[in-house]
């Protein structure tokens, strides 16, 4: 799957498309919500620790809402202990990218190659998920360093 578009928000109500702003290298995409503790507690972390392992990705999160809950960009800065973002976030409002990634629930990792095309479509964060994510992601910075 090629994926042309990503329409998503920025935390400050910017529409954007993050294939034009993450072309040219690999892109690992974090499906979360900041209700979801095995996102928060564990699947964050490991993005954090990703993109600091692979040089050659890029990682964003997109943080998906269910139902009519309201999630604020402050809301989402509070996670963060040091009230930072580690890497860029954004909001996945009506479940557009969510639903056409069709992600099975939250944390749900995309990897894209750098020419946007989909390696690795992977569900949840604990030890199964996590060793098949770093296995692709061995594979694909091998090929782009």
């Amino acid at each position: 799957m090629n994926a042309e578009k990503i329409t998503v928000k920025s935390l400050d109500g910017k529409t954007v498309n993050l294939i034009d702003i993450y072309h040219g290298k690999p892109l690992l995409i974090l499906f979360f919500n900041i209700q979801c503790l095995g996102c928060v507690g564990r699947a964050i972390p490991l993005a954090f620790d990703y993109l600091q392992e692979f040089k050659s990705l890029n990682v964003v999160a997109i943080h998906t809402l269910f139902g009519k809950e309201i999630v604020t960009k402050d809301d989402i800065i509070n996670i963060f202990t040091n009230k930072e973002l580690p890497f860029p976030i954004y909001f996945d409002i009506e479940k557009t990218n969510y639903e056409k990634f069709e992600c099975e629930g939250t944390p749900h990792w995309i990897l894209m190659d750098s020419e946007g095309n989909v390696n690795r479509s992977i569900f949840g964060s604990q030890e199964n998920a996590q060793t098949r994510l770093i296995y692709a992601l061995e594979e694909l910075t091998k090929e782009v360093e």
